[in-house]
């Protein structure tokens, strides 16, 4: 895979995607190379003159008061490290700390930090042998940056953390039996790598950032533009098991409000439904005049958690390519600011509506696999079994679904809205994103879930569909059709009931991979 070159100004979404999961090298631009260079000129010319500079020369926080010698400035960052390496709970996924690592690396890239080449480097390295530093996911305030985590980050680049040498185990679903962690010391070695010794503003640079909470919310943005075009496939599928109209689909209703996300799955769902012949055998004697909001308003609903997706897409690639650490380093006009550009307010109030705008997707995906699974509703046979009562059919597939949307509305409560002190008061107002971030990530998950459930009742629905208004089995839209193919090569239909578990795992797989999405695109284009 050709490597990445990380210039502090262009890394996207898809490109941190791409480092994250599937292992991206990356480098460092020459640009990038002599902007650190530039920048740590400075640094150690005011050392060398003796220049109060904050975190450098001094203490930190409450203690920047507090003058440090020059023979005690390596051991200050280095205690800077030790002291704030205070986290507690489950390990962090290993594929939000490689997004951080690479975050990290970006913003430091930028030249405005004084951090050596030599140790980002050591930073690159780690990140392109897979030495995926073990730091524990509680502890960050969301002010100071995400002060806990990355010292725990570094920890492992002093040699004084563990490590994961093959992560691939060590995320949020894992399996009961996790792969023991190594001491980075000996990681290190292995890998023919010397821990760093920080030297002056290098621990502080390191640690100051926003970085766990913008991996988060980058990851979860990133996935979620691709889970919109997902929900839409599975809704199309819905809808034609509920034998709903195209109506509310028409183009010249979303020209009267054109929201562009609105429009953009109106079109989809257009799309998708394209030629179905089970609408078109109902078309002329439906008694029904409209449908459920749940189907008649999947463009509005939909739509505005698509536009709430790229809003905070927009944000968390600008937090992506800044520098937000202090104090920074202005290498043109020789000086160094402090200021507050680690304040992780814009990326808690984003997390927050990432996971407002995905638990909306799951709570209507609720609705309609509520309404396929009521036979009084539906029309269909109740809970999508003919033998119901020796046979319980999805029934508790709903029960599920119900459970999971409740507990993201617990989840969706904003953490950006709280604030606790810290530092004796010196740190007055922090944002808790971590906390919305971590949520977020939460949400993002059990949407994928429900919108698995809906997928198994829409195609068990959409089985009982084909032959209810015609006495041969007729097809459903192009698009639904391809749906309909994918889901039966994995899942049978529910002829008798069996373990749902199993099922379910199945869909969540089709909806997170890429063969679902793919397979229907290549039928119907690629959708909005």
């Amino acid at each position: 895979m050709k490597s990445a070159a990380l210039d502090g100004s262009s890394l996207t979404l898809d490109l941190l995607a791409d480092i994250a999961y599937r292992k991206r090298p990356v480098t460092l631009s020459p640009r990038a190379v002599r902007a650190v260079t530039r920048s740590r000129a400075l640094v150690e010319e005011w050392v060398r003159t003796g220049e109060t500079v904050y975190g450098v020369t001094t203490g930190f926080g409450e203690f920047s008061t507090v003058r440090i010698a020059s023979k005690d400035i390596r051991r200050l960052q280095e205690n800077l490290i030790l002291s704030h390496a205070a986290g507690t709970g489950d390990p962090l996924p290993a594929e939000i700390v490689r997004a951080m690592m690479a975050l990290r690396i970006n913003a430091l890239a930028k030249g405005a930090s004084g951090v050596r080449v030599s140790t980002l480097r050591l930073l690159l390295a780690m990140l392109n042998r897979n030495i995926v530093p073990v730091i524990p996911s509680q502890g960050s305030v969301g002010a100071s940056g995400d002060l806990v985590q990355l010292a725990h980050l570094v920890l492992a680049m002093i040699g004084r953390g563990s490590v994961w040498i093959d992560p691939s185990l060590g995320v949020l679903d894992r399996v009961l039996r996790e792969p023991r962690p190594l001491s980075a010391h000996r990681a290190l070695r292995r890998f023919g790598l010397k821990p760093a010794v920080l030297e002056a503003k290098e621990g502080l640079a390191l640690v100051n950032g926003t970085q766990m909470m913008t991996a988060f919310t980058a990851l979860a943005a990133c996935e979620a533009r691709r889970l919109c075009r997902v929900s839409d496939i599975i809704a199309s599928v819905s809808v034609e098991a509920l034998r709903g109209s195209d109506t509310q689909f028409d183009e010249r209703i979303h020209a009267l409000r054109p929201y562009p996300g609105q429009v953009a799955v109106a079109k989809n769902l257009r799309r998708l439904l394209r030629a179905s012949e089970i609408r078109e055998s109902h078309r002329s004697n439906d008694p029904r005049v409209q449908d459920a909001y749940s189907i008649r308003c999947i463009p509005q609903v939909h739509g505005a958690s698509r536009d709430a997706v790229e809003y905070v897409a927009d944000k968390i690639t600008i937090e992506m390519n800044s520098v937000n650490d202090n104090p920074l380093i202005i290498a043109a006009d020789g000086v160094h600011l402090a200021g507050g550009n680690f304040h992780g307010q814009p990326v808690a109030l984003a997390a927050d509506f990432l996971a407002i705008a995905l638990a909306e997707l799951a709570n209507i995906s609720e609705r309609r696999i509520e309404r396929m699974v009521n036979g009084t509703l539906s029309g269909l046979p109740k809970f999508l079994t003919t033998r119901g009562g020796l046979h319980s059919g999805l029934m508790i597939a709903q029960y599920t679904a119900a459970s999971i949307v409740s507990e993201n509305k617990v989840l969706c409560h904003p953490g950006s809205v709280d604030s606790i002190p810290t530092s004796a008061n010196q740190e007055d107002h922090n944002s808790m994103g971590s906390v919305s971030a971590q949520k977020l990530w939460r949400v993002l998950k059990n949407c994928q879930r429900v919108l698995a459930i809906e997928l198994l009742c829409a195609a068990q629905g959409l089985d009982f569909a084909r032959t209810m208004s015609s006495r041969r089995r007729l097809r459903a839209g192009r698009g639904v059709e391809a749906v309909h193919r994918t889901v039966r090569k994995s899942i049978p239909h529910l002829d008798k009931d069996r373990i749902l578990h199993k099922d379910i795992l199945s869909a969540v797989d089709l909806v997170r991979g890429e063969h679902l999405l793919r397979t229907v695109e290549s039928v119907t284009g690629r959708l909005a």
